[in-house]
């Protein structure tokens, strides 16, 4: 089993160590906060119980076990040893130079790196790195344990051998990989972005409500979740910073970022983890009817 190292202990950061010690592996989980990581901690016993009632099975099923492979720290140094990092900070790309240019200073010269981004291009961030070969991009879905896809983004240096250690990682996760090259945004969220997006607008100009946008495409064109309820479980945060990536890459007005979802996120309206965004969240756990 790998050490893993992962960068960011928020929604994806946090599920992602779960999914990773559920299948055995040991995991080094980093942040900026003590406060992120004490709240990760308290939240593995009940996140564990929905992910099994979903149908997620694991190799570790008691959150105890689970929670003693995973080492949470706030200190780079503690992936000095680590055989992956799994970075998952916000979609910036300042604060993800920072967050390489200290990882390049604390990990051994064997450790692989996947950045799971989810519109900055990955050869952009390997560059920053003294082997950007052993750098790839994973871009994994939320919720973490739910999703068996990851996006793997081959970036202009990464080697073959990386592409098959990350696959017989993802292997070891009971994931599958999907191989794609290395543009901004990839596939999944040069899709994604535009239908949240157009939602957001729809929104704006009264065409619908958000249940009655996110009811045609679970019921009619089969999606598990619709774009406003994809929005919300992201965080309209990020969803907004990946768009302005987007525009700033492609320079194509397509990529615009709605007015209404830029005053959200400048309101504090957020989505799933605000208690609020184009839904109401009662306790954070479930949907309440807006």
């Amino acid at each position: 089993m790998a050490v893993i190292g992962i960068v960011g202990a928020g929604l994806m950061g946090g599920d992602l160590a779960l999914n990773c010690a559920a299948f055995g592996h040991r995991v080094v989980l980093k942040d900026i906060e003590q406060g992120v990581l004490d709240g990760f901690t308290r939240a593995v016993p009940q996140k564990l119980r929905g992910f099994k009632m979903m149908g997620c099975q694991f190799q570790i099923g008691g959150a105890e076990e689970i929670l003693s492979k995973i080492h949470c720290t706030l200190d780079y140094a503690a992936l000095a040893e680590v055989d992956w990092v799994i970075e998952n900070v916000p979609e910036n790309i300042g604060t993800k130079t920072q967050v390489y240019r200290s990882l390049r200073a604390a990990c051994g010269p064997d450790t692989y790196y996947a950045i799971n981004t989810s519109c900055i291009p990955i050869t952009r961030l390997a560059a920053l790195m003294p082997r950007p070969e052993q750098v790839v991009g994973a871009h994994f879905m939320n919720p973490v344990p739910l999703k068996k896809m990851v996006e793997v983004v081959q970036g202009y240096h990464t080697s073959d051998a990386t592409l098959q250690a990350t696959k017989a990682l993802l292997k070891s996760l009971g994931k599958t990989a999907v191989l794609v090259k290395d543009f901004p945004g990839f596939v999944a969220n040069r899709l994604s972005h535009l239908f949240m997006n157009e939602a957001a607008f729809l929104i704006q100009d009264g065409v619908a409500k958000a249940g009655e946008i996110d009811a045609i495409f679970r019921d009619g064109y089969g999606h598990k979740m619709g774009p406003l309820e994809t929005a919300d479980l992201i965080g309209l945060d990020t969803v907004l910073g990946s768009l302005d990536v987007l525009y700033q890459h492609y320079q194509d007005s397509k990529f615009r970022c709605c007015p209404l979802l830029r005053q959200m996120v400048d309101a504090g309206v957020l989505g799933k983890k605000s208690g609020k965004g184009f839904y109401e969240y009662r306790d954070f756990a479930g949907r309440a009817e807006n």
